[in-house]
C-alpha cells in the first residue's frame, strides 16, 4: 500500500544533528533503507519536515520506517495511506 509518511522534527535536536555534520548521512542512509518513491523536505508549522512516499507491504513495518525518525531526530511520524490517480480511478470503478 502506498504511504504517506510526515516526521515533523524536533527543533532543538535537528539542530544538533546538524551541527555535528551528521544530518546529510543520516538522511541518506534513511533514504537507502526506505527506498522512498519521492521524498520532499520542508518547513511545515515552522519546524522541519520530510513528507516520504512509501509502498508499505504489511503495517509491521512501521516501526522500522519510523525509527529512524523517532530515535535520531525525536520527530513526529505520521503515516497515511494516500492513492496516485490509477489508485484512485481503481477505486472509484468500484463504486458502480
Amino acid at each position: 500500500m502506498r504511504v504517506l509518511m510526515k516526521a515533523t522534527m524536533d527543533t532543538e535536536k535537528a539542530n544538533e544533528v546538524i551541527r555535528s555534520g551528521k544530518m546529510p548521512e543520516l538522511l541518506q542512509e534513511t533514504l537507502d533503507m526506505l527506498k522512498p518513491e519521492a521524498a520532499y523536505f520542508g518547513a511545515i508549522g515552522g519546524r522541519r519536515t520530510a513528507l516520504l512516499f512509501l509502498d508499505m507491504q504489511d503495517s509491521s513495518e512501521m516501526p522500522r520506517n519510523g525509527e529512524p525518525f523517532f530515535s535520531q531526530l525525536n520527530a513526529e511520524v505520521e503515516v497515511y495511506p494516500i492513492m496516485n490517480l490509477d489508485d484512485l480511478h481503481r477505486g472509484l470503478s468500484q463504486l458502480r
